[in-house]
């Protein structure tokens, strides 16, 4: 634990020296990680003052995955924050490799149509925009609204099926080239395991993606099956409880995982 006096003197140095920016919602939780299912350590009122130390990738809010660290060293979502620009304003957290890093960018950039088929059938089907289970504004297949009334969407609400599933074959490969950016060179993965996962990351979000064991013991080479099997049920929670769609979901996400493959897909795609 450090000394007091070194805190202070950390907590005055970044007041004095770094850019504030105002809090733009009413009460703005800051949590221990960057998303919505870390714990709350403090709390924000509108229009205070805020100074961020470092900005990564986590839970989407309202389209906007970036979370900002505060001096007070908890996490914020950048979509309650008046940066005044739509991305990073300052140093990503712990560098800018990403975790792993490892990937030459030859992997598949587009899951398989049986990854595609899953995120679509546990996310559900919305033909026009409205707010989810957590009052976020989705339209879809999971897609998180940017702009008001889901402006950035190219296809004609309401959506069918059809477009849904275009928006979401359009959505998915951030996600998984997060996830690729998080992996090294000892990571082998089929394409039915990339899917897998590249769903669980559309669920939980990049950043606990790249803060997951999950990625630190593939990435120290062990068995992806093993990794898999024990890992992502532990992904069940939601607002602090048990979430039987999400147990379900992982279930889903490891019977695609562990479906044999011939097809590689990571890290060079075949």
């Amino acid at each position: 634990m450090k000394l007091f006096s070194l805190a202070l003197f950390a907590a005055l140095s970044a007041t004095s020296f770094a850019k504030t920016y105002p809090v733009t919602g009413n009460t703005v939780n800051c949590r221990s990680g960057p998303g919505t299912s870390y714990a709350v350590k403090k709390s924000y009122k509108k229009g205070q003052n805020i100074s961020i130390s470092c900005q990564t990738s986590g839970t989407s809010v309202s389209g906007n995955n970036i979370w900002d660290k505060t001096s007070d060293g908890c996490y914020v979502a950048d979509h309650y924050v008046k940066t005044g620009v739509n991305g990073y304003v300052t140093t990503k957290c712990g560098g800018s490799s990403g975790g792993g890093g490892g990937s030459s960018g030859s992997y598949c950039k587009k899951i398989n149509t049986a990854g595609v088929n899953l995120v679509a059938q546990w996310e559900g089907f919305v033909a026009s925009p409205k707010p989810d289970p957590i009052g976020l504004p989705t339209v879809g297949y999971g897609h998180l609204c940017q702009k008001k009334g889901c402006a950035e969407v190219k296809y004609k609400f309401p959506l069918t099926k059809t477009t849904a599933k275009q928006l979401l074959s359009d959505d998915l490969p951030k996600y998984t080239k997060c996830l690729a950016g998080y992996l090294n060179s000892k990571v082998k993965l089929n394409d039915n395991q990339l899917a897998a996962l590249t769903s669980w990351t559309f669920n939980v979000g990049c950043g606990n993606v790249k803060t997951s064991t999950l990625v630190k013991r593939l990435n120290k080479g062990e068995s992806p099956n093993t990794v898999a099997g024990q890992e992502l049920p532990k992904w069940r929670m939601a607002g602090g409880r048990v979430m039987q769609g999400l147990v379900n979901r992982r279930k889903a996400e490891i019977k695609l995982f562990k479906t044999a493959s011939s097809k590689q897909a990571y890290p060079k795609c075949q």
